[in-house]
């Protein structure tokens, strides 16, 4: 009875995960159903936990992720993949999972192509979840709420994902690339250096994303 329930849990738990690996692989649900045969309502179900995956769609989801069934249900154990794991998703976009782990605090590389001229204002999207973004070259645009901000290299945001976010490469000059952590809800990351000498040790680290400057 135990194992039935244990695979009941991990049944469960594989709808968010789904729903994570997508998101934060830039992925729609219309464009993995478009790849798989699998209907946008019923990927919407698996991932809201209205309807049990079968092993059939788990094993086309997974291909189409670039996981294995051992990551969906949180049993592989963590290691870092090779550079040949290097995806890309839409608009050209590519990832590379830093982390396999599916669950809690994992990590991702982006890199945005470059573009002759400036974008419309990113589609923004929302989920549980909090990230911590740090660009590393280009300008990227942060759509994040009703605020535009324009990040270069070495500033970093940090945010709930329950705020409506997107970016976008924030204009002519190269492609972008930049550093995502993301963790469930809750799961923050934790500074463990002291403040410098002369700050508050309360005063948020926004690094130099504090300042908006429109696209």
């Amino acid at each position: 009875m135990a194992d039935d329930d244990g695979i009941v849990d991990k049944l469960a738990a594989m709808g968010p995960r789904l729903r994570t690996v997508r998101e934060h692989r830039g992925a729609t649900l219309n464009g993995v159903g478009r790849a798989t045969g699998i209907s946008p309502s019923t990927l919407s179900r698996i991932e809201t936990g209205r309807r049990k995956p079968t092993l059939e769609v788990l094993l086309q989801l997974a291909k189409e992720y670039g996981v294995s069934l051992d990551e969906l249900a949180g049993t592989a154990p963590a290691t870092v993949p090779r550079p040949s794991a290097l995806r890309r998703f839409g608009d050209d976009k590519a990832v590379l999972p830093l982390t396999r782990y599916v669950g809690g605090l994992h990590a991702h590389k982006h890199v945005l192509p470059a573009v002759e001229e400036p974008p419309g204002r990113p589609r923004q999207i929302s989920h549980d979840g909090y990230e911590w973004l740090c660009v590393l070259y280009g300008r990227l645009w942060l759509a994040l709420g009703d605020q535009d901000l324009v990040l270069t290299a070495g500033d970093v945001a940090e945010f709930d994902t329950r705020t409506p976010h997107g970016v976008a490469n924030a204009g002519p000059g190269g492609p972008v690339e930049y550093l995502i952590m993301f963790g469930p809800q809750g799961e923050r990351l934790r500074p463990r250096t002291p403040p410098a000498a002369g700050r508050g040790a309360h005063q948020p680290n926004r690094g130099r994303a504090g300042h908006q400057t429109q696209p």
